[in-house]
């Protein structure tokens, strides 16, 4: 798959997630089979710049190119700014929040809110394009709500923009995470456009995956919260689509690495105290699908400091009879 003059290894993103897809979790899905991770999305406010979370978001220090950063906002100058900022920066692909449902982002009329208003989403597109000289794409949601889908049309603006791929979840603002996905719109929008779109939504399994793919005529996928307890899904889901064969279930010792390797990563990347707290909703994820015994859990998710965090979780993985089939 393509955008602009970038190639990349595999037609599977992983999608940006504010307070997830930080520098540690977007490394960890690279190296577990993702072609392509997004970074957090960044207020296109410039008072908010200095903070140490933006500092975070934006660290992208030591990754591959391209680096692909997230801009979010309602004012297309800010916006356009933001984008110059962030090329400035380092940043070799813009990406423009329009899918994100959250009450903070849409009372602002920013992220998935601005899909009402089409006007406003073309001027937003032109302006971002011209401001800077590197792919510029978009993700977005298929509509405003029930009686209004309208995928097809904001899609048809930003191909118009020239923007050179677009991201597209398979509900409305309105179900937030809530009901099924729909691949229809998703199919229509690919349909009607020539530039790459990624469908998003509940691709949880390798056969999902296929499944969607085969829906949509998408040329990719985006995926966000399934990586979220399952970050070797991205492998998973690249040999069946290469093979048609599942892989075999990941060992137990396999995954122990993986999450005390990603939980270690976060301890260094923000610090203990922090660092323990980030950690925790990884380790919540985890334990959806191999729950501890519960007197275990509360000390895990209790746990102060990056050693003693490490050390139960140790426990968790090296004591299998503790635990309970989640």
């Amino acid at each position: 798959m393509h955008i602009g003059p970038y190639q990349f290894a595999n037609n599977l993103a992983a999608a940006p997630m504010a307070g997830v897809s930080d520098r540690p979790f977007r490394t960890l899905c690279r190296r577990l089979g993702a072609g392509m991770t997004v970074g957090e999305m960044v207020a296109s406010n410039p008072r908010l710049r200095d903070t140490r979370k933006s500092r975070l978001r934006l660290d992208h220090d030591g990754e591959p190119a391209p680096v692909i950063v997230q801009i979010a906002g309602a004012e297309p100058d800010q916006l356009a700014e933001a984008a110059r900022f962030n090329v400035d920066r380092g940043a070799d692909i813009i990406d423009i929040n329009m899918g994100c449902p959250a009450k903070k982002v849409c009372k602002k009329a920013a992220g998935s809110a601005l899909l009402a208003d089409e006007t406003l989403v073309g001027r937003i597109l032109d302006a971002v394009v011209a401001a800077v000289d590197v792919p510029v794409t978009l993700k977005c949601r298929i509509g405003v709500d029930a009686d209004r889908i309208n995928g097809v049309r904001v899609a048809r603006l930003a191909e118009a923009a020239g923007i050179a791929a677009l991201a597209v979840h398979g509900r409305t603002r309105a179900q937030m995470y809530e009901g099924r996905t729909e691949y229809a719109t998703i199919r229509a929008i690919k349909e009607t456009v020539s530039i790459p779109v990624l469908a998003n939504g509940d691709v949880d399994s390798p056969t999902k995956a296929a499944a969607v793919l085969a829906a949509t005529g998408a040329d990719g996928l985006m995926i966000g919260r399934a990586a979220c307890r399952r970050p070797w899904l991205f492998r998973e889901i690249g040999d069946y689509l290469r093979t048609g064969r599942e892989r075999p279930a990941l060992s137990l010792e396999e995954e122990r690495g993986i999450v005390l390797g990603l939980l270690e990563s976060l301890h260094e990347f923000y610090g203990e105290t922090q660092g323990v707290r980030v950690a925790r909703k990884h380790i919540a994820w985890q334990f959806e699908h191999r729950a501890p015994h519960p007197a275990l859990r509360h000390d895990i998710l209790a746990a102060e400091t990056a050693v003693r965090q490490l050390r139960l979780m140790s426990l968790h993985y090296d004591a299998p009879a503790l635990a309970t089939a989640a």
